[in-house]
């Protein structure tokens, strides 16, 4: 079936769906393949639950008109999400980077929403199914999308570029995350430089902070740069006035108050407020939108647990931003203070060599008793007896069972898979 038929029928659905258990009503299924799963099994069983349509890849599977036989349903779901992007023809915007991503798309969105009916990207929903996904969301009332966009592989943005064709673009940083993907930082910066060779390709804007060198590097010979920063040069000027814990900042002649932590959120929080800026968000209306911003899902939360302050930044972690969460944490002045560090994942053969550059900054810094958890970690040398290591979660749940703590300011911050938010029910 070619894609304007499709098409047609998707237009006749409610939304779209990939997994069974969240079918709703009048949706089109797409019976994708996993390594250990076949959607096209789970075709009919869509259907009973509600499902509009189901395409399928499988001609035993296609029993009647409702089942919809394609080639390939995974790229038949790429194809249909960048033809509905055509025909929508709004306005997208794209974001990648190694860090903050997440949180950038959302105080991207409280922005533009203030003066847009916006379609973003929900959760971290960015990859090759979850860009379509995001795009497949967005309908004749969506008046800007945001797509956040991830990879960990050279050429991933490159094909998410092709399918959300992003009219506007930022990076939000280069850093060492997915370095076993991308074999180094040099690795890093011309795979997710990928964003901005289509942007400059297709004469679209590119959105750049000033202050990020290497943006300033990458970018330097495009025309359509939009410029923000601390310089009054930039397009977009703001001024860091603090970060004791949250970020505070000056936009446009008025003071805007965050409720999140680190320096590196000032970075984040300038995009936001740079691209309001190009939108023509009304200047009260961006400060509302940022000061009413709460992070969620242990994404720089500042928590208090009982007697205890916690800055919950577990939902991931890799060298850049486990080092910036520890420069962050030195600058703040607060008593007793403690950090939890679990191990940083997907760093190939560099994962001995990171890990023990955090352990040697620890050591050469101060920031009170730490607790190294995870198999990486307890690999690294350590010399200092107020750093313990932990191979594993119940080794280290058993030692805080026997060892209450009161009174503390902790960071936690490790990798997904970590899960050291489950340090909070210990605690």
């Amino acid at each position: 079936m070619i894609i304007e038929q499709l098409y047609q029928h998707f237009k006749k659905c409610s939304t779209v769906s990939t997994d069974t258990r969240k079918i709703e009503k009048d949706s089109l299924f797409f019976a994708l393949k996993g390594d250990n799963f076949n959607g096209n099994a789970f075709a009919s069983q869509a259907l009973e639950s509600g499902a509009k349509y189901c395409v399928v890849d499988e001609k035993p599977y296609a029993l009647d008109q409702r089942y919809i036989l394609v080639d390939n349903v995974f790229e038949t779901l790429q194809n249909l999400a960048t033809f509905h992007r055509v025909q929508l023809g709004v306005p997208i915007i794209a974001l990648t980077g190694s860090n903050g991503k997440t949180t950038t798309k959302e105080l991207i969105n409280a922005v533009l929403s203030k003066t847009y009916k916006t379609t973003a990207t929900i959760g971290n929903l960015n990859n090759h199914i979850g860009v379509p996904l995001t795009l497949l969301r967005m309908n004749e009332t969506t008046e800007i999308g945001i797509v956040e966009m991830g990879a960990n592989h050279p050429k991933e943005i490159g094909l998410l570029c092709k399918i959300a064709q992003p009219d506007y673009g930022l990076i939000t940083n280069f850093g060492k995350a997915h370095l076993e993907g991308f074999g180094s930082i040099e690795g890093v910066i011309k795979a997710k430089s990928e964003l901005y060779d289509y942007l400059k390709a297709n004469q679209k804007t590119i959105f750049v902070n000033e202050n990020d060198p290497l943006q300033i590097k990458q970018t330097l010979h495009y025309d359509k740069v939009y410029k923000f920063g601390l310089s009054t040069s930039t397009d977009t000027m703001l001024e860091l006035i603090n970060t004791q814990p949250y970020v505070i900042l000056s936009y446009n002649g008025s003071v805007i108050k965050s409720q999140l932590t680190g320096t590196y959120n000032f970075n984040n929080i300038a995009v936001a407020v740079a691209v309001g800026s190009y939108f023509n968000v009304a200047p009260d209306q961006i400060k509302n939108a940022i000061e009413n911003y709460t992070p969620t899902n242990n994404r720089s939360q500042i928590l208090k647990k009982d007697s205890n302050t916690i800055i919950m930044d577990a939902y991931n972690a890799n060298p850049t931003s486990m080092m910036a969460a520890l420069e962050n944490f030195k600058q703040l002045q607060q008593k007793g203070k403690m950090i939890f560090l679990g191990d940083m994942f997907e760093l190939g053969p560099t994962a001995d060599t990171e890990h023990q550059a955090i352990v040697d900054y620890l050591e050469q810094n101060d920031l009170g008793n730490t607790f190294l958890i995870g198999k990486n970690f307890y690999k690294t040398n350590v010399k200092h007896t107020s750093i313990l290591k932990f191979d594993g979660f119940e080794a280290l749940k058993s030692h805080l069972q026997n060892h209450q703590i009161k009174d503390a300011f902790l960071l936690i911050k490790g990798s997904r898979g970590m899960a050291l938010e489950r340090i909070l029910d210990i605690l």
